[in-house]
């Protein structure tokens, strides 16, 4: 049974909010920076990046929307635009 967490940086702020198995990021989630802004939602599998995920800058703007395989980016649907 998936189980969601939320995890903080000392200031306060939503550090990683998300499912997870057996002590890992599995499922959907979302990882924001020390400042607050989001800079990841999306799938993880063990702990990484895994299936779609959206990277973001710190305006909020797109950076990568995409596929991820063991954290790694390996198709980014914005190439189609």
């Amino acid at each position: 049974m998936e189980k969601v967490k939320e995890y903080y940086y000392i200031n306060g702020k939503l550090k990683f909010e998300g499912e997870f198995l057996n002590g890992e990021r599995n499922g959907k989630g979302k990882e924001y920076h020390y400042n607050g802004k989001l800079i990841f939602e999306g799938e993880y599998l063990d702990g990484e990046r895994n299936g779609k995920g959206i990277e973001y800058y710190n305006d909020g703007k797109i950076r990568f929307k995409g596929e991820f395989l063991n954290g790694e980016k390996i198709g980014n649907e914005l190439d189609n635009i």
